[in-house]
């Protein structure tokens, strides 16, 4: 994937789609963006509505990512189906999320690209952190990076799509209460350009069908408490 990207890159010189911007510069002061909070609505009704919509938002992008990456990484209960050590990661991308909001970057949290780093066998914390120092490192870099045009990275994301798309084969088609919400999840997160949107439609067909196929069995309260607050959300929001 580091090759393609270099490659392409390269070969986009002499055509004029990768722009050279120099090697090496100081990173830019974040002090027009570190901490510039708004306080004027932060007890109003809209601040809530938007506080709603992205812990949903977030939480449910987290969710989808780490389902993706832990099952290509072999991290999951074959039995339960339930993820190693969840809190833990919710607890780091809850401990990102803040800083990165305090500091004034995009919002931080879980991405689908970690599923190349595991498709080499990245698949610890070590792995994390020095990814973070290499990050660290490119600050200086910035301009030399920034020359890399889209056309060589968007391949490789495709690539990670693909790595990401593996553990479909493990569900049921032949089942329609899982096969029709497991394909709505897959359609509606690129159609809706949001993990959370897929994840939320997927759930309350989940539910909704196997209520009207009488499996009461394979549904438990929580799923329909989540079912209902989806729904509502949909309504409201």
């Amino acid at each position: 994937m580091l090759l393609g990207i270099l490659i392409t890159t390269i070969i986009g010189i002499p055509m004029g789609v990768t722009k050279f911007q120099g090697i090496l510069s100081a990173p830019h002061s974040i002090a027009p963006i570190f901490c510039q909070f708004e306080w004027e609505k932060i007890f109003t009704l809209d601040m809530l509505v938007v506080v709603f919509t992205f812990l949903f938002i977030d939480m449910f992008d987290t969710v989808g990512t780490l389902i993706g990456v832990c099952t290509k990484a072999d991290m999951i209960d074959k039995k339960t189906g339930k993820i190693y050590r969840l809190k833990q990661a919710f607890m780091a991308n809850a401990i990102a999320t803040t800083v990165g909001a305090v500091i004034g970057t995009s919002t931080t949290t879980t991405y689908v690209e970690s599923a190349s780093g595991v498709a080499q066998g990245g698949r610890s914390g070590l792995t994390a952190f020095v990814v973070a120092c290499c990050f660290i490192v490119t600050l200086f870099f910035s301009p030399l990076f920034l020359s890399i045009p889209a056309a060589a990275t968007a391949p490789v994301l495709i690539l990670v799509g693909l790595l990401m798309l593996e553990p479909i084969r493990n569900i049921d088609f032949s089942d329609y209460s899982e096969a029709i919400p497991a394909f709505t999840c897959v359609i509606m997160m690129p159609m809706a350009y949001s993990i959370s949107d897929g994840i939320l439609t997927g759930m309350i067909l989940y539910v909704a069908l196997n209520i009207l196929c009488g499996k009461f069995k394979k549904l438990t309260p929580t799923m329909y408490i989540l079912a209902i607050l989806f729904v509502l959300k949909y309504i409201f929001i």
